[in-house]
């Protein structure tokens, strides 16, 4: 086996919890600015150590208040917001351990969530998450008070009796060995498993990392981002614990869709994002230049010249040609982008999913810094990832100090350090198929290490999907309701790497023989003749639309498409037990995949 790491550079005391560095900064300079918040009249406002320490103590006070013990579980259901922070930190001050609930979850998820984890309350968003809430009550005996965020007030207010002396009591009963946070994330049946991470899991992750790996992006005077991912996912939590560590300041954007004009806005230094988010800014500036035959020979002669000027980087110094050309175009073209995302962001991290190194390539030769990385939940997010001192496009970099990586002989990525989750909450036999008696992690992922250590992903050995966005989708929860309906035979859900979910379906010869009858369509008609039809489209349409009630909007299908045969032993598209081939399917209908994307 093929193994790489790099020896810890920060070691996580044993007392050491997340919410301490919320006490410590405020200590060591209450003016100093760690957070900006978008008040209603859209200007930002400061938010200083200080400010955050009183506002975080007062709601931490509130939990204590309404008995939450240290331990606990605390469920938060939002988009990203400033008080999605507010209430992380404040649930760990507290000494609870907080449980994220996409903020687009359907009802079947919250319930499994809040009823698996044993949540005693919640923080809701607003009225449609506490009506969704309300809906699966009846079968939640342990959930006690559903707070609404945009009335913390009155939760701290009910704290006000709680001494200072009983909150610190509450905060440091929890050490680095205890559990701080369960992030539900979808396992191949379907059922979401929730991964347990650590105080230490989480601070080993994010200590290394910005302090050992990512020092010129986190630590630099002035250094700021602006989080519109969901606070849900891993990827932003660490980002967030990652500012609080490393003293940049953090805002909150909520709706990704008006994102541009967040950046614009805000101005952030440096980026964290799924590969989709730049796809769509590469995609825009596309449109843009269309608008002309002259503008589009612009922009290709510039997206050209980045790329190759970002190449040139990796063989030595561009040559005095390639540098002038690229002056021209950054003043044309190369501004104009950067002034899109704010007009001061340097570095950006991407995560979630593959990039290519064609967009790695663009993004550096414009002036914007994409490094890859790569991890999972149950690594705490981050396990490689690219420096700026040393960044190999193409690969998701080298493992983080107190990292290993190796690669197993099968070609699966293999992983252990402080970072790995201590494993499934009350689930010990997913948690000992993930993480063998060595504390090696099974990754599901295929990969190789080259001889400095970079990763590359190369595939995907288990079934989940993960979009474009970064979105994890288990098949198996749509297929199953799919294949409940009398028309469907066979189905396969698709969307790695893609802008959505979408499936490809086959159609059951019987059923669909009494269904020509019953609609008036021609005797005999075939899967192949009917693929089209608006009245079958329909029929399928609300059958998708019954699976899509299992999942959330982001793992929803947006689009299927009927194929002309059935999946069979003999195509050898099931396998003697009738699950699908996966990959014989989406060789041979390539083309099929593509068009559900393309048209």
């Amino acid at each position: 086996m093929l193994e790489f790491g790099i020896p810890a550079l920060i070691e996580i005391p044993d007392d050491a919890g997340l919410a301490d560095v919320v006490y410590s900064r405020a200590a060591a300079d209450p003016d100093e600015v760690m957070l900006r918040r978008r008040a209603a009249d859209g200007s930002w406002q400061d938010v200083t150590a200080g400010q955050f320490r009183a506002e975080v103590s007062a709601l931490a006070k509130g939990l204590i208040a309404a008995g939450l013990a240290p331990g606990d579980r605390v469920a938060l259901m939002s988009r990203t917001r400033y008080e999605w922070t507010l209430a992380d930190y404040a649930i760990w001050a507290a000494g609870a351990v907080s449980v994220p609930v996409y903020e687009t979850s359907s009802a079947e998820q919250v319930e499994w969530i809040l009823g698996d984890s044993g949540a005693r309350a919640i923080l809701a968003e607003d009225d449609s998450h506490a009506q969704i809430i309300q809906t699966v009550r009846d079968r939640l005996p342990n959930l006690g008070p559903v707070w609404r965020i945009g009335a913390l007030d009155d939760v701290a207010a009910a704290g006000a009796d709680i001494t200072d002396d009983q909150l610190r009591q509450h905060r440091v009963s929890r050490r680095a060995g205890d559990l701080a946070t369960i992030i539900y994330t979808s396992g191949t049946t379907g059922r979401p498993k929730g991964c347990e991470l650590t105080h230490r899991n989480l601070l080993a992750a994010v200590r290394n990392a910005v302090h050992a790996a990512l020092p010129e992006i986190f630590e630099v005077s002035d250094a700021s981002t602006l989080l519109f991912m969901p606070l849900a996912h891993v990827f932003a939590r660490i980002i967030e614990v990652g500012c609080l560590e490393a003293g940049a300041v953090l805002g909150h954007w909520e709706n990704v869709g008006t994102v541009a004009d967040g950046l614009r806005e805000f101005r952030p230094t440096f980026l964290l994002a799924v590969p989709r988010v730049f796809e769509k800014v590469y995609n825009t500036a596309v449109q843009q230049a269309s608008a002309s035959p002259a503008t589009t020979k612009i922009f290709a002669a510039a997206a050209g010249t980045a790329i190759a000027h970002s190449r040139a980087l990796d063989d030595g110094r561009p040559g005095l040609g390639l540098r002038l050309r690229r002056a021209v175009f950054d003043r044309l073209v190369y501004g104009k982008l950067r002034a899109a995302v704010g007009g001061r962001v340097g570095y950006a991290v991407s995560g979630g999913a593959p990039l290519g190194e064609r967009l790695g390539h663009f993004f550096r030769g414009v002036g914007i810094t994409v490094l890859e990385g790569y991890g999972m939940t149950e690594t705490s997010a981050a396990a490689t990832v690219n420096k700026p001192s040393r960044n190999k496009v193409g690969t998701v970099g080298q493992p983080l100090p107190g990292v290993s990586a190796k690669i197993a002989d099968d070609g699966e990525i293999l992983l252990r350090g402080a970072v790995v989750t201590i494993g499934y909450w009350q689930n010990p036999a997913a948690t000992k198929e993930a993480v063998d008696a060595e504390g090696w992690l099974h990754s599901g992922d295929l990969g190789s290490l080259d001889d400095e250590g970079f990763l590359r992903v190369t595939g995907r050995k288990k079934e989940i999907i993960v979009t474009a966005g970064g979105k994890n989708v288990a098949p198996a929860v749509l297929e199953d309701r799919l294949r409940a309906h009398p028309l469907i035979s066979q189905c396969m859900v698709v969307g790695d790497g893609r802008p959505f979910v979408a499936c490809l379906m086959t159609l059951d010869a019987d059923a669909l023989e009494h269904w020509t009858s019953q609609h008036g369509k021609p005797a005999g008609a075939t899967a192949a003749d009917l693929a089209t039809d608006p009245d079958l489209v329909t029929d399928l349409q609300a059958a998708v639309d019954d699976a899509n009630k299992a999942v959330s909007r982001a793992e929803s299908i947006r689009k299927f498409r009927v194929l002309p045969v059935d999946f069979t032993t003999d195509n050898d598209y099931l396998t003697p037990s009738l699950k699908v081939k996966r990959a014989n399917v989406a060789r041979d209908f390539a083309a099929d995949i593509e068009a559900l994307y393309t048209r």
